[in-house]
């Protein structure tokens, strides 16, 4: 088994690729790689992410960017770190928050498996944290950071990895930054045909945000849209429909142009996003996989409850297709009445 850097060099890229089978470390190894904050290089390690502690996993794909979601500023750098399959976060530690965000794991929390290694099933029963030393060490620092200070209102506020993305990835990548490109091709995220397709997209998007600010509207291209936007249809409120959809059901995605229909201006639906990428996934068919009520805030870390609840589909996430490849694969969440019941083949 080869070690991966720790300590001081931590933060220096160990060389892993998508496909690779690493070790994820004790959860004592990992306490001596944290600072008081339970961070490394700004990255908390989450309460979460404890059950995976000794586990061989695969590498799913390098996180080597990200999109910023807090305050939308376009891409963002990580360093060395890479996102594991089948490794989401679940929520017991942040209110029950049902995101379910792909983890990011530092290297210097990994230990490289030597090739022909196979990745382990998650145990159907952990082993107690009053049994591990390491956990019983990690653990209290890990709870109290999971935690801000209060909002103004003495509301709870959670600090997660989602929350504080900005201060693990600090720089920006521009799309004239061709390098990133040839990362996702080396490190086994993307094809090459891949690649080239989110470089032409990220150059006209580019070109419309420019042209949009500064041209008259006869003069753009598709309205200055991005590509694959579209506008929806609908003024003022927008509607709703309840399936009261259970996990296990199949469903139908509808048409793009059915869903237009449903959706504001701004392309929400009951103060719900509908994204370019979402479009992509029109007329699937796919099993719930969970009722989604509950939600963190990335920029406040307040927990939101909401009003109408949405679904979240089996296999279905965002690929970073129309937006540079990003490797965080979100799992997109859909309004009742963007689906429609399929019966099952008898």
């Amino acid at each position: 088994m080869t070690e991966l850097r720790t300590g001081p060099d931590a933060g220096r890229k160990a060389g892993l690729k998508a496909g690779d089978v690493v070790e994820v470390r004790g959860a004592e190894e990992i306490l001596a790689t944290l600072d008081e904050r339970g961070e490394l290089d700004g990255l908390p390690f989450m309460p979460e992410m404890l059950a995976y502690c000794g586990r061989r996993m695969t590498v799913h794909k390098v996180a080597h960017k990200l999109c910023d979601t807090i305050s939308r500023s376009g891409m963002r750098r990580m360093e060395s770190a890479v996102h594991l399959a089948e490794a989401r976060c679940d929520g017991s530690s942040h209110g029950g928050c049902q995101t379910a965000c792909s983890l990011y794991w530092k290297d210097a929390w990994l230990k490289r498996v030597e090739p022909g290694a196979t990745a382990e099933p998650m145990p159907e029963e952990p082993v107690p944290a009053e049994q591990d030393e390491g956990v019983r060490k990690l653990l209290p620092l890990l709870e109290v950071n999971t935690r801000k200070e209060p909002d103004v209102d003495g509301g709870v506020r959670y600090s997660c990895q989602a929350t504080e993305l900005l201060r693990a990835a600090p720089e920006r990548v521009g799309v004239k930054n061709v390098g990133q490109f040839v990362d996702d091709v080396r490190t086994g995220n993307n094809t090459i045909g891949e690649s080239v397709r989110a470089f032409l997209i990220g150059g006209y998007n580019r070109y419309q945000d420019i042209t949009r600010a500064r041209l008259p509207k006869p003069l753009l291209i598709n309205k200055g849209l991005r590509w694959a936007l579209f506008e929806g249809a609908v003024d003022g409120r927008t509607p709703v429909e309840t399936l009261d959809l259970k996990p296990g059901e199949l469903v139908r995605i509808k048409s793009r142009d059915e869903i237009i229909k449903t959706l504001n201006k701004d392309l929400l639906n009951r103060g719900m996003g509908f994204e370019n990428e979402m479009a992509r996934h029109c007329g699937k068919t796919a099993r719930v996989r969970a009722r989604v009520e509950k939600v963190l805030d990335e920029r406040t870390g307040r927990l939101l409850t909401m009003r109408t609840p949405c679904i979240i589909l089996e296999g279905l996430v965002c690929e970073g297709a129309y937006n540079f490849n990003c490797p965080r694969e979100f799992v997109p969440f859909w309004r009742e009445i963007w689906l429609e019941r399929v019966q099952d083949a008898p």
